[in-house]
Protein backbone atom coordinates (compact mmCIF):
# COMPACT_ATOMS: atom_id res chain seq x y z
CA UNK A 1 0.00 0.00 0.00
CA UNK A 2 1.07 3.58 -0.57
CA UNK A 3 0.00 7.03 0.47
CA UNK A 4 -1.47 9.49 -1.99
CA UNK A 5 -1.63 13.27 -2.17
CA UNK A 6 -5.17 14.27 -3.15
CA UNK A 7 -7.00 17.33 -4.44
CA UNK A 8 -6.78 19.64 -1.44
CA UNK A 9 -3.01 19.99 -1.93
CA UNK A 10 -3.55 21.77 -5.25
CA UNK A 11 -2.58 25.45 -4.84
CA UNK A 12 -1.93 24.89 -1.12
CA UNK A 13 1.31 22.90 -1.43
CA UNK A 14 2.26 22.97 2.23
CA UNK A 15 5.49 21.02 2.61
CA UNK A 16 5.38 20.04 6.27
CA UNK A 17 5.05 16.43 5.13
CA UNK A 18 8.30 16.21 3.19
CA UNK A 19 10.60 16.71 6.19
CA UNK A 20 9.28 13.65 8.01
CA UNK A 21 9.52 11.27 5.06
CA UNK A 22 12.36 8.81 5.71
CA UNK A 23 12.66 7.76 2.05
CA UNK A 24 12.25 11.11 0.22
CA UNK A 25 9.28 9.91 -1.82
CA UNK A 26 7.70 13.37 -2.28
CA UNK A 27 8.03 15.18 -5.60
CA UNK A 28 7.30 18.86 -6.17
CA UNK A 29 5.40 20.44 -9.02
CA UNK A 30 4.45 24.06 -9.61
CA UNK A 31 1.43 24.01 -7.27
CA UNK A 32 1.09 20.43 -5.98
CA UNK A 33 3.08 17.65 -4.32
CA UNK A 34 2.92 13.96 -5.17
CA UNK A 35 4.11 10.76 -3.54
CA UNK A 36 6.03 8.21 -5.58
CA UNK A 37 4.14 4.95 -4.98
CA UNK A 38 7.25 2.91 -5.78
CA UNK A 39 9.26 4.67 -3.06
CA UNK A 40 6.61 5.08 -0.32
CA UNK A 41 7.15 2.60 2.51
CA UNK A 42 3.74 3.20 4.09
CA UNK A 43 5.26 4.56 7.30
CA UNK A 44 2.27 6.91 7.93
CA UNK A 45 4.51 9.76 9.15
CA UNK A 46 3.44 12.26 6.48
CA UNK A 47 -0.32 12.01 6.86
CA UNK A 48 -0.69 13.79 10.23
CA UNK A 49 1.81 16.50 9.20
CA UNK A 50 -0.31 17.79 6.30
CA UNK A 51 -2.11 21.03 7.33
CA UNK A 52 -4.47 20.62 4.37
CA UNK A 53 -5.33 17.01 5.30
CA UNK A 54 -4.62 16.07 1.69
CA UNK A 55 -2.66 12.84 2.25
CA UNK A 56 -4.47 9.50 2.39
CA UNK A 57 -3.66 5.82 2.45
CA UNK A 58 -4.56 4.47 -0.98
CA UNK A 59 -7.42 2.45 0.55
CA UNK A 60 -8.83 5.61 2.19
CA UNK A 61 -8.80 8.04 -0.74
CA UNK A 62 -12.03 10.08 -0.62
CA UNK A 63 -14.73 8.98 -3.01
CA UNK A 64 -14.35 10.67 -6.36
CA UNK A 65 -10.61 11.27 -5.90
CA UNK A 66 -9.35 7.79 -6.75
CA UNK A 67 -7.73 9.19 -9.92
CA UNK A 68 -5.14 10.90 -7.73
CA UNK A 69 -3.41 7.55 -7.28
CA UNK A 70 -2.62 7.59 -11.01
CA UNK A 71 -1.79 11.31 -10.97
CA UNK A 72 0.74 10.78 -8.15
CA UNK A 73 2.38 7.85 -9.98
CA UNK A 74 2.55 9.75 -13.28
CA UNK A 75 3.92 13.04 -11.95
CA UNK A 76 6.41 11.43 -9.55
CA UNK A 77 8.25 10.18 -12.63
CA UNK A 78 8.81 13.70 -14.00
CA UNK A 79 8.86 16.07 -11.02
CA UNK A 80 11.96 16.50 -8.81
CA UNK A 81 12.23 15.10 -5.29
CA UNK A 82 11.62 17.52 -2.44
CA UNK A 83 12.87 16.68 1.05
CA UNK A 84 13.13 20.07 2.76
CA UNK A 85 10.23 22.22 3.89
CA UNK A 86 9.74 25.41 1.90
CA UNK A 87 7.28 28.25 2.34
CA UNK A 88 3.75 27.60 1.13
CA UNK A 89 2.40 29.88 -1.59
CA UNK A 90 1.19 33.23 -0.16
CA UNK A 91 -2.44 32.37 -0.96
CA UNK A 92 -2.30 28.76 0.28
CA UNK A 93 -4.69 29.37 3.16
CA UNK A 94 -7.22 30.87 0.73
CA UNK A 95 -7.21 27.62 -1.30
CA UNK A 96 -7.24 25.22 1.65
CA UNK A 97 -10.59 23.44 1.77
CA UNK A 98 -11.79 24.55 -1.66
CA UNK A 99 -13.13 21.77 -3.88
CA UNK A 100 -13.04 21.06 -7.61
CA UNK A 101 -9.44 22.24 -8.00
CA UNK A 102 -8.24 19.59 -10.46
CA UNK A 103 -8.40 22.08 -13.33
CA UNK A 104 -5.97 24.28 -11.37
CA UNK A 105 -3.28 21.56 -11.25
CA UNK A 106 -0.19 22.78 -13.10
CA UNK A 107 1.82 19.99 -14.66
Amino acid sequence: MTFVVAENCIKCKYTDCVEVCPVDCFHEGPNFLVIDPDECIDCTLCEPECPAEAIFAEDDIPEGQEHFLEINAELAKVWPVISVKIDAPPDADDWNGKTDKLDKLER
